[in-house]
């Protein structure tokens, strides 16, 4: 529990709302609706800002957007993996013409991008803990037939930049009942990405810290790296994979084995897709397969996915799926951990 604690304050620490900058960006929607606003990012086709007379940030749906104009650096990263910096305006366009967003660097560097192909934005802050975005969500169900609880935790903490992102994740559930043993899972994961000179072509470094007592893992540590590219990247889904070698050590509870710690060398394949809909739902899905090098015919695979549907702004209610195989546990122990949840999340930053 203290380590949860501990992972728990350091991204609350990194939520904590911070003061808004004076507002005098501009957006028109296609409606003639107009805002005086601030913008603070765009992302899976919401963009989101900040009114003086609003509490709290509000989405606004990026598709119907006629205008935006910002004199404040922003990161844009297109469809293809394009990315760039600089000032935003939109340039006149006849009826029917789609919109397109001017780039400015400088006033010498400008490039012109169609709205549309646009599918992230985000401001470069010179605050550093302006940059971090993510969710935290927890949920507990308590059934009084059986005296059984379980209770669960979830929290995601991304720091992007213009051409990398670094980002973090902890997953915590406990199970217990009136005769029963009770079941924790707790892992962490840690990654770091870098986007290579191709369109949609990055490279990736993983590590993840797993203890299932379903499983009878008491630690066990994941470290890989490889090439990926984003199949497809737009504004409604983003679908990417990647692949290269890993290396896993797992630390085993006494069992019918002697050897208690496993080391293996292992093949990875990776995948992540993620799909939205706007003011309405959210798909996250991570999934690893691992086919062990130093041991043929053993495989290793590790999914997490959550649905996400929206109550409000910054809420959503999330039902979610874990799960851990194991082809070849030692003797005696489990070969699979896998579970569901469901609960509230609150997101921040733009996310």
């Amino acid at each position: 529990m203290d380590i949860r604690a501990a992972v728990l304050s350091s991204f609350l620490l990194v939520a904590t709302p911070l003061l808004g900058q004076e507002k005098t960006d501009v957006i028109v929607m296609k409606n003639g609706d107009r805002f005086t606003c601030e913008v603070e990012g765009l992302d899976a086709g919401v963009l989101y800002v900040s009114l003086d007379y609003v509490d709290g940030t509000i989405s606004v749906q990026w598709s119907e957007v006629a205008r935006l104009e910002s004199s404040r650096l922003f990161i844009v990263r297109t469809e293809n993996g394009s990315v760039y910096t600089g000032r935003l305006s939109t340039v006149e366009a006849s009826v029917g013409q789609p919109v397109k967003i001017q780039v400015a660097e400088t006033p010498e560097e400008k490039v012109e991008i169609e709205g549309s192909r646009i599918v992230e934005m985000g401001e470069t802050s010179e605050r550093f803990w302006g940059r971090f975005r993510g969710d935290i969500g927890s949920g507990i169900t308590y059934s009084k037939g059986n005296q059984s609880t379980q209770y669960n935790l979830s929290t995601l903490v991304a720091y992007p930049r213009d051409r990398w992102e670094a980002q973090a994740s902890f997953n915590s559930s406990l199970s217990s009942s009136t005769g029963a043993t009770a079941s924790a899972r707790n892992q962490l994961g840690l990654s770091a990405l870098r986007l290579l000179r191709w369109n949609n072509y990055f490279y990736s470094g993983l590590a993840s810290f797993l203890q299932s007592s379903e499983q009878g893992i008491t630690l066990q540590t994941h470290l890989g790296g490889g090439i990926g590219r984003y199949l497809k990247n737009t504004n409604s889904a983003s679908i990417s994979v990647l692949g290269g070698f890993a290396w896993q050590s797992t630390n085993y509870e006494q069992s019918s084995d002697a050897q208690t710690v496993q080391n293996v060398a292992a093949a990875m394949i990776a995948a992540e897709l993620k799909f939205f809909k706007f003011k309405k739902t959210d798909l996250d899905v991570n999934a690893s397969l691992l086919p062990a090098v130093s041991e043929p015919g053993r495989v290793f695979f590790n999914t997490n996915a959550t649905y996400y549907i929206k109550l409000a702004t910054n809420l959503s209610w999330n039902v979610s799926f874990y799960g851990n195989w194991d082809s070849r546990p030692p003797e005696s122990l489990s070969g699979s951990d896998y579970g569901t949840s469901s609960g509230l999340s609150w997101t921040f930053g733009n996310r």
